[in-house]
């Protein structure tokens, strides 16, 4: 399958939980970012094309605001190949407050390699 981004993704050196902020339910952990997006690995399959209201939940290391809520859309979802217990899937950044925004970039510059 030919790559369709033309966004470059960085790994996320940090253990970063990501919550649905409608349900408050773990949705996964951070594992690759990029301006326009994000890779979670999460313990079940989401559905695609499904927007989130995703929240994660910040330090102050990392960020003055205790957290950041965004709506992103669920782009694709396959199982791990490593581990067939997780699921890689990888939304697409659909809506954004500005102040949102440089935090989450804020973010990919110093936890992004």
């Amino acid at each position: 399958m030919p790559e369709k981004r033309t966004v470059p993704r960085k790994k996320f050196n940090m253990y970063m939980r990501v919550m649905d902020d409608d349900t408050s339910e773990i949705l996964g952990h951070m594992v690759e970012v990029s301006s326009t997006g994000l890779r979670l690995e999460t313990v079940a399959p989401l559905p695609l094309n499904k927007d989130y209201y995703l929240r994660i939940e910040l330090t102050p290391d990392v960020a003055a605001v205790p957290f950041i809520i965004f709506v992103a859309r669920t782009k694709w979802c396959k199982m791990d190949v490593f581990q067939p217990n997780l699921y890689q899937v990888g939304f697409a950044i659909a809506e954004i407050m500005p102040e949102d925004q440089a935090v989450f970039m804020q973010m990919l510059q110093k936890f992004g390699s």
